[in-house]
């Protein structure tokens, strides 16, 4: 257990420090009126207290990614961990407070007409496409799985949960968010703390060797018992936990409901750490429960990694509470499914300048958008996560090139996002360029166009900044 506390004491470390360096370069403005206060429209947009928002804004963004991903990523030996902490910290925590303090500052804005504003015309709609397909994905993916877990657990018909997903979905999509996501989402919240906590509890409890001793030395790094490469396929594999371009779609829905902007580093940022710890917990987990990588892929061919949680749970926690744990698990991609679809919903109005808050109007959009994603529904689950998977990180990497170019507009160090940016605009160029969903290049060829695409990248933004301190060019009008 010594690298699981090792980890979190780093977590925990970084929230205190680092988040501050990145709230003070953005300058919150506790002067400045909220979108909930400035102009609530008791649909969308409304005030709500930070403890509710906090809480909303960790369910909207957990989904099964920081249990599933971390397991999966287990499979790369402990590196898993160091990818986990670096990238909550360096990574995920800045894309996930400027995602938000951006929609906060455009009036609770969604991400695609933030990037328009700062980036161009041409950077709004490649975020629009982006945004949109992410979200019909995991709003998809996030209906199948946890149907399919409630089925092997009770028996019951996954046709038939599958429907009763989609019409919670349904509803929770054009219903004010205060009505069901603002009511249960608290109570889903301590389910979520009680398994995250009751399984890092029974790990330590438990004496079993987590990575810091034996397993350390038993899971070497780079170990895939199929040979798969760390670069790029650990950081897409390992996404939500470390960094996920989904959260940017997510943020916009509670800055809408944040009442002072010296809540966005509590709200934003904290949660992103919380995902972090989630992630150390289940990636310890997958390295701790199963002799060699080997073993732990026999059980996730067995029944994909949803059974590695339930031996997990009913081995930590005994019947009942593995079963509290376990629903826990089932509530995690629901209470983001419904989410990705608002959110969906609110992306589609802003260029179609389709008020939301008659409800007629809410389901022109939200009818044709759920047969869409039935008909979607209906194709290989496993094509449907790798395309995701992609396209999660490609999005994450654009908002992280988003909040570069804003902070050099106002003469701000942008290295903060700008660096991340370029990581993960490698890992997500070579991905694409040797994975069989795409180029289907050599890992060599594909890595390095990769590299000199991020390279690039961050070059003419280094040159942009350049001339505009050459210039004096003043920065930006504030947003109204």
């Amino acid at each position: 257990m010594i690298a699981l506390m090792v980890c979190t004491a780093l977590l925990l470390a970084g929230y205190f420090t680092y988040s501050r360096v990145v709230d003070r370069l953005f300058g919150p403005d506790v002067h400045r009126p909220t979108p909930a206060l400035s102009s609530p429209d008791g649909v969308d947009t409304l005030p709500m207290p930070t403890w509710k928002v906090f809480l909303i804004q960790l369910l909207d963004i957990a989904g099964i990614g920081p249990i599933f991903g971390p397991i999966l990523g287990a499979l790369y030996g402990p590196v898993a961990l160091v990818w986990i902490v670096l990238g909550t910290l360096f990574a995920g925590g800045v894309h996930d407070y400027f995602s938000g303090m951006l929609s906060v500052r455009h009036d609770g804005a969604s991400l695609p007409e933030v990037v328009g504003q700062t980036m161009g015309e041409t950077a709004r709609w490649i975020m629009r496409f982006f945004s949109v397909l992410l979200l019909v994905l995991v709003g998809v993916v996030f209906t199948l799985s946890p149907a399919h877990m409630l089925g092997s657990l009770f028996g019951l018909n996954p046709a038939a949960l599958v429907a009763a997903v989609f019409l919670y979905y349904f509803l929770a999509t054009i219903l004010p968010i205060d009505k069901l996501i603002g009511r249960f989402y608290p109570l889903f919240g301590l389910l979520l703390l009680f398994m995250t906590l009751g399984v890092a509890g029974g790990l330590f409890w438990s004496g079993a060797n987590a990575p810091g001793a034996d397993t350390l030395l038993r899971w070497p790094s780079g170990s895939h018992p199929e040979g798969l490469p760390v670069w790029p396929l650990l950081f897409i594999t390992l996404s939500c936990g470390a960094i996920s371009g989904f959260h940017s779609t997510q943020s916009p829905l509670m800055a809408r409901c944040l009442r002072s902007e010296r809540h966005g580093r509590r709200v934003f940022y904290g949660a992103m750490v919380c995902e972090g710890f989630i992630a150390l917990v289940w990636a310890t987990a997958g390295m701790t429960f199963f002799d060699s990588p080997d073993a732990l892929q026999a059980v996730i061919r067995e029944g994909t990694p949803a059974l590695v949680v339930n031996r997990v749970c009913q081995t930590l926690l005994g019947p009942v509470g593995g079963a509290i744990a376990i629903l826990g698990v089932v509530v995690l991609p629901i209470t983001s499914g419904d989410t990705a679809f608002r959110s969906t919903r609110l992306i589609l109005a802003e260029p179609l300048h389709l008020d939301q808050k008659p409800v007629l109007k809410r389901l022109a959009l939200a009818i044709p958008l759920f047969l869409t994603a039935w008909l979607i529904s209906r194709t290989d689950f496993n094509l449907i996560w790798r395309y995701f998977g992609w396209s999660n990180q490609a999005l994450s990497s654009l908002v992280l090139w988003t909040a570069a170019v804003w902070l050099a507009q106002r003469g701000k160090p942008h290295w903060i996002a700008s660096l991340p940016g370029t990581f993960m605009t490698a890992v997500s160029a070579a991905f694409i360029l040797q994975a069989k969903i795409g180029f289907r290049l050599p890992p060599g060829l594909s890595n390095g166009l990769g590299a000199a695409a991020a390279l690039l990248g961050l070059g003419a933004l280094i040159a942009y900044a350049r001339r505009r301190r050459a210039a004096d060019m003043p920065p930006p009008a504030p947003s109204p």
